[in-house]
């Protein structure tokens, strides 16, 4: 049996400099696949779709709500051909329903030890149209390493230089933010999985860059000391999304070779300040995450903000605009409030306005969006402090002899002046 596994292609944000990183819901669900099935993956993001590859079933992952409407498109092309498709991955989850509409199939939760089930009634002829196991997880100790195998790892780099590859320690998150859908996808329970797991599939990696896509670290402080104590000896690099402001974990993970981390900055407090400082002490770049068109942005307030920005000297700056996802607390409350303006999902990007802000019209919200992105970005382009970053990672590499020659065109970055290499 052969299964073409597909992941469609999405619109970037407008001002963010594009970079296409190798996908992780599509090689984790690739790793649940039985050995003896013959698979192939595009992702459309970096190369052309064949369709006409002969295959028995096509798999279609997705993970943004804006990449669901491509993913339809792509269905319907095959399913008029005969060819049955299911559909899985987190953005099916908010989309299921929608979805049922232009696939044989979907696949609801997490595939580790069900995926054979899927193959067992499709060669019967009894595929069932929902596989359902939302909330309903399989033990952690089923995850096994992602089969990066499927990936092409000569489309994902930028300007010669291999991008980070990514990797999950733990699933669920016991937070539960206004505009996040997590608790719907992956439960309010925490459920980290086993650490030695964790660092030999590390250590098969052939990239010393790498990107820990849990949704917060920062959730149980034994667990995360264990593991960043676990990552040193290992010597990568590693991006993350928030790590607990505590002194000890934080030294933890400068040693464990923390690179920089995704900050949430909600507010211009000194907290942030405070957050943002003690990050970049012990050497730890901070790329601020920062959500416009909250109830109490007005347009003097988020020209406020971007100053504070720019006064704490962040390291990057990655602006979104408020948006209502499905399952997610804020989109109930927009709906209850008549606000939401439509559900054009391709445009559920991030960077559009889609709902109501309370203090500003919808036009005023996108022009001070692309305010944000401009004066933030006004003096040094995100494209040279994305790799200001990066040369400062190379730096830490040569120092540790760690070091793995990239394929850098030329000279390096183009458009960084030999000056600014060194800062």
């Amino acid at each position: 049996m052969k299964i073409k596994l597909i992941y469609p292609k999405w619109p970037k944000l407008s001002r963010q400099t594009e970079f296409h990183l190798p996908p992780h819901g599509p090689v984790c669900f690739a790793a649940a696949v039985p050995d003896n099935i013959d698979l192939s993956f595009c992702d459309e993001n970096v190369e052309e779709l064949d369709f006409s590859e002969k295959v028995d079933l096509v798999a279609i992952s997705a993970m943004l709500t804006c990449q669901i409407p491509r993913g339809w498109d792509i269905a319907d092309r095959y399913r008029s051909e005969g060819t049955p498709v299911i559909f899985g991955g987190i953005g099916t989850m908010l989309h299921h329903e929608e979805t049922m509409k232009h696939a044989d199939s979907v696949f609801l939760g997490e595939a580790e030890g069900r995926f054979g089930e899927v193959i067992s009634d499709l060669q019967n002829g009894k595929l069932k149209k929902v596989y359902n196991y939302v909330l309903d997880f399989p033990d952690t100790k089923l995850i096994g390493p992602a089969r990066r195998s499927i990936l092409n790892r000569e489309l994902y780099n930028y300007r010669g230089v291999q991008m980070v590859d990514l990797i999950h320690a733990s699933r669920g998150c016991r937070f539960n933010c206004f505009p996040c859908c997590t608790p719907f996808l992956g439960g309010r329970q925490f459920r980290p999985r086993n650490i030695q797991s964790v660092v030999e599939e590390l250590k098969g990696i052939n990239n010393n860059r790498l990107f820990f896509v849990d949704n917060s670290m920062a959730q149980d402080d034994n667990w995360e000391k264990e593991l960043f104590s676990a990552l040193i000896p290992l010597k990568k690099k590693w991006i993350s999304h928030p790590i607990k402001d505590d002194d000890e974990i934080l030294d933890l993970a400068a040693k464990a070779g923390c690179w920089y981390v995704y900050q949430a900055i909600f507010d211009t407090s000194d907290y942030i300040r405070k957050r943002v400082k003690r990050l970049q002490e012990r050497g730890i770049g901070v790329e601020g995450t920062i959500i416009l068109g909250m109830d109490d942005h007005d347009e003097d307030y988020i020209k406020r903000l971007v100053d504070f920005l720019l006064e704490i000297n962040l390291d990057l700056a990655e602006f979104t605009i408020l948006t209502p996802f499905p399952h997610t607390p804020i989109r109930a409350t927009l709906e209850e409030e008549n606000r939401i303006i439509h559900n054009d999902w391709v445009h559920y990007t991030g960077g559009e306005v889609v709902f109501k802000p309370a203090l500003m019209s919808a036009d005023k919200l996108q022009e001070m969006y692309y305010y944000a992105w401009n004066t933030f970005y006004k003096d040094c382009s995100q494209e040279v402090r994305m790799a200001q970053l990066f040369l400062k990672v190379l730096e830490k590499e040569k120092a540790e002899g760690t070091y793995q020659r990239t394929r850098l065109r030329g000279d390096g970055w183009k458009g960084i002046k030999k000056g600014e290499r060194s800062k």
